[in-house]
């Protein structure tokens, strides 16, 4: 058998599709068992563009000006199935006469693979996307729910330690006579009307450096020295009460829906944690919160009441008078004080 034999064998062999062209005219003058499996219409003497109509002819010769090899990519029908391949074009001589050899390679699995790669791909930065979605209406949550130093703890270790702040100051709020309020109006309008002034109180007490810790219904309560603690605490706790009782005032002169609130303010310890394991949300209780809540019932509507202790250790002057005694868990009960004068830092709000 004579080598040319031999390599006519192997080229039908092979699991490549191979033909040979006239580069001139691109006829084919032979191809291999592979490519006619693949192109079974081919004919010896058929043009290249015969069997790919869309095949660029001129990609090609200008490729041949530089190169002697150029290469793209087809796709066809297959019994139902598309084939894609990858086509290789060489130029060479045989006998002087210019000859294409053309190599064509299924790569259909490789562009399966790469589909579902570039599917799998989407769909990872598609989910990646969700979830950062997702964390951060979480995370703004529970930094509804929670100061955020707080909210790092919990996050980092997954829980809170109690802690007892030393010297933390309270304000305690509700309105009067708002029980008869949500019965005399539609449950909408009561959600509303608190929506917007409790979003307006914390506001105001964001420009203090207070945290709001919680409302239960017409109660707001807000706190100033923790998590981090501050040198300025009462004063920050009396400035927000002096400016939510000036907000209602103001609001009440253009709103039909009066609002009075009663406000008593503190400063002690408290504990602050995370309560709940199921349903949880930071809390503080302890000896300045309940005195706060008892004062604020002692409190005129849209007064603020405090303690001698507490206004005395405001560093802004304030003008107070006595509205009678409370029961602080002391020897005997104690004169507590109205605030009737305005705070420096407050003036012109």
């Amino acid at each position: 058998m004579s080598i040319e034999a031999i390599n006519e064998q192997l080229l039908r062999a092979i699991g490549v599709g191979v033909a040979l062209l006239d580069l001139r005219e691109l006829r084919f003058r032979f191809f291999n068992d592979t490519f006619r499996e693949w192109f079974g219409d081919v004919e010896i003497g058929q043009t290249l563009t015969d069997l790919f109509p869309e095949f660029d002819v001129a990609a090609m010769r200008d490729a041949f000006k530089d190169s002697v090899r150029f290469t793209t990519e087809a796709s066809f029908r297959l019994r139902r199935r598309t084939m894609t391949i990858a086509v290789t074009i060489d130029s060479a001589e045989e006998g002087g006469e210019p000859i294409a050899v053309l190599v064509c390679q299924n790569i259909s699995r490789i562009k399966e693979l790469e589909a579902m790669i570039d599917s799998y791909s989407m769909m990872v930065e598609r989910n990646t996307r969700e979830i950062k979605r997702e964390k951060e209406q979480v995370e703004k949550l529970l930094l509804n729910m929670m100061p955020r130093s707080v909210y790092e703890e919990y996050k980092s270790f997954g829980v809170v330690t109690p802690r007892l702040y030393e010297d933390v100051a309270v304000l305690c709020l509700d309105f009067a006579g708002f029980s008869e309020f949500v019965v005399e109006n539609d449950a909408g309008v009561v959600v509303s009307e608190l929506n917007d002034i409790y979003t307006a109180f914390d506001r105001i007490g964001d420009q203090f450096g207070c945290e709001r810790i919680k409302t239960v219904g017409d109660t707001y309560i807000t706190v100033a020295g923790m998590p981090d603690p501050a040198d300025s605490a009462s004063s920050s706790i009396a400035n927000a009460a002096v400016r939510f009782v000036r907000y209602l005032e103001q609001r009440n002169r253009s709103h039909p829906i009066q609002w009075r609130c009663r406000v008593g303010v503190s400063q002690g310890a408290v504990i602050g944690s995370v309560v709940g394991v199921q349903k949880y949300i930071y809390d503080v209780f302890g000896p300045a919160v309940i005195e706060a809540s008892q004062l604020r019932q002692l409190a005129q509507p849209m007064h603020i009441v405090g303690t001698r202790a507490f206004i005395q250790a405001l560093p802004d002057p304030c003008s107070s008078e006595p509205v009678g005694t409370l029961d602080l868990g002391g020897k005997e009960p104690e004169e507590v004080f109205a605030l009737t004068g305005r705070l420096d830092a407050a003036e012109g709000a």
